[in-house]
Order: structure tokens, then sequence, then C-alpha cells
């Protein structure tokens, strides 16, 4: 199959690339600069250079492409997130989900596509509900969720194409907060990632590697739609901290009062330790075919952070 990758140099796009090659696909990729395309040239996709926010460039690099399915991994995510300014540092993200999305669609129905498979986040959803909720939970309001919510409406909405959105849970191993190099390990191994307040809010992880596996299999499996791509066990912010400081060598962490993290941190780390709503997979996998390697984020953790041996469900 040939495949349109914009994003082929993000945190999941670098391991989809290979996964696509290996996978038996022909893979072009959109890349800002040359450095990046002799990188993807050397993993054996197809590069184009261009800046995602040059409409005529894009439409250029994916007509040329003739790609089968086009998929969009963009992001504009710091390396380090700053809590009290995390609602603010999403807004590059959806400028650019929201301003791209017209001209990649456009681009993708000229070129002859059949689908259009972009990426979104399960952790948008709004606070309130069941503690775990499916693809019909409405997004949260205001700004934080403006982005997401113009490209999942455009996408779904594209005329001759099938649109598919995955809307990934939060990413661990390489290259993620998540890793031993990470944001939040570091954090962790600090004491300072404390269990706010009740600590139920809950966080639907996906390994790395699954994220990819899934995405592979969007390209043509399951009807338009959205998917959450999560694993199995959306886990409270009262479990999993502690797990995470257990596998970094760290103390326990501490535990803070919702009032005083709202002062020192900002109400979005409070929104998510104490209200953040977890995610069924049970879509991705009755449709998909979606069988996570990891299913259970312990696991997955302990394989990341600790070099724990492999205790993930081996595929038959």
């Amino acid at each position: 199959m040939r495949i349109f990758l914009a994003g082929a140099t993000g945190v999941i796009g670098r391991p989809l690339v290979p996964a696509l090659l290996g996978a038996g696909h022909e893979v072009a990729a959109l890349a800002r600069t040359s450095e990046k395309a002799k990188a993807l040239e050397a993993q054996g996709a197809e590069p184009a250079v261009a800046d995602a926010f040059d409409v005529e460039g894009v439409r250029e690099a994916v007509v040329s492409a003739r790609p089968e399915v086009l998929i969009h991994q963009l992001t504009a995510l710091p390396r380090e997130v700053n809590m009290r300014k995390y609602f603010e540092q999403l807004e590059p993200t959806n400028r650019l989900r929201a301003q791209t999305t017209p001209y990649f669609l456009a681009a993708a129905r000229e070129a002859g596509a059949r689908r259009v498979i972009f990426q979104s986040v399960s952790f948008i959803t709004a606070q309130h509900g069941p503690p775990v909720v499916y693809e019909s939970a409405p997004l949260m309001d205001g700004a934080p969720a403006e982005g997401v919510r113009t490209m999942e409406r455009l996408v779904l909405g594209a005329e001759a194409l099938e649109g598919v959105i995955l809307r990934y849970g939060f990413f661990y191993g390489p290259g993620t907060h998540y890793a031993p190099d990470g944001q939040m390990t570091a954090l962790a191994r600090k004491r300072r990632l404390p269990i706010v307040g009740s600590g139920e809010g809950r966080s639907s992880f996906v390994h790395l590697d699954d994220a990819v596996a899934a995405t592979v299999l969007a390209l043509d499996h399951g009807a338009p739609g959205v998917y959450n791509v999560t694993d199995d066990e959306p886990a409270p912010a009262s479990e999993w901290i502690p797990e995470l400081a257990r596998l970094a060598g760290a103390k326990p962490p501490r535990h803070l009062p919702a009032w005083l993290v709202r002062l020192l941190a900002g109400e979005a780390t409070v929104l998510l330790a104490t209200q953040l709503r977890g995610n069924s997979n049970a879509k991705a996998k009755a449709q998909l075919g979606f069988d996570p390697r990891w299913p259970h984020w312990r696991d997955g953790f302990a394989a990341v952070l600790a070099g724990a041996p492999a205790r993930a469900r081996v595929a038959a």
C-alpha cells in the first residue's frame, strides 16, 4: 500500500516509519528540513521537504506521492511540559491541527487517497461522567480542546474520504515523558510528582509500540470514525504515580491538597490528577483488531523503566 506520512520525525512517527516499511508498505514522508529528509531516506522512506503550514508545498508533496492512505501525526508539543502553562503550551498544536487539516484533506482527495488517519488524544474528554468513558463522550469545554474539536469534525465530515481518528492515550516508552530519561520519571525521582487530593483522576496509557501497531491496523481495518487507542487498564493517579516512583528508584510520592497544588502548579495539574476520565479501548479491539502487547500499564512500565522481564502477553 502507498502511504503518505506527515509527522514522520515525531515521537510516534519515528517508530511508525520502520513499522510501515516492515509491513511491506511504500512510505512517502513529509520533512521540514533537508537533514530530516536525509534521515527518512536512510530508513527507506521517500522524503518530501515542505513546512506543514506551506499550503502549496503540502499539496505538491501529497499529490506527487499519490497515496492510498494519508496519516497525519503532526504536533508541536514542547520537550518539557510546564504544568502552570499546560493549556498555553497546547496552543501551537491546536493551531497546527486546526489550520493544516483542511488542506491535507484536500490534497489527499486530489491525490486519490481513499482513507485518512489523524492523530488525536483520548485525554481531552470532559471531566465528568463515569470513571471510564467511550468515544461518544463529549470533549472538554474551552480553548484546550478547540484544535481537536475542529480537526475531528473536518476529518469525520471529509467528502469522498474515509476519515479515521485515533485518540491515543498517554504515550510511554522510548522518547516519551515516561521513559527512563523522561520528564515524568525525573519528576518522580525528585519527589516533585505528588498525589493530589484524592488521586482519583484516571490516565489511560499506551505503549508507543502498541500505538504504532494500532496505526498500522487502521490502514485497512475498521469503519470510518473515532477510536481510543489505549491499554486495558485506566490507572488512577493514586496508583500509577507511586508505581512510577518505585520503578524509578525514588521515595514514595508526597500527598498534597488540591488547593495547594492549584496555587503551585496550576489548575491543569489538579484536573488531571483528580478529575480525568479513563478511556475504553473496546471499540478499537472490536473493529480494528487492536490487541495490545502491553494491556496493563504496570507490566509495560516495569519493562520500560526497570528492565523487568517481559511479562506482556505474547501474541499468538
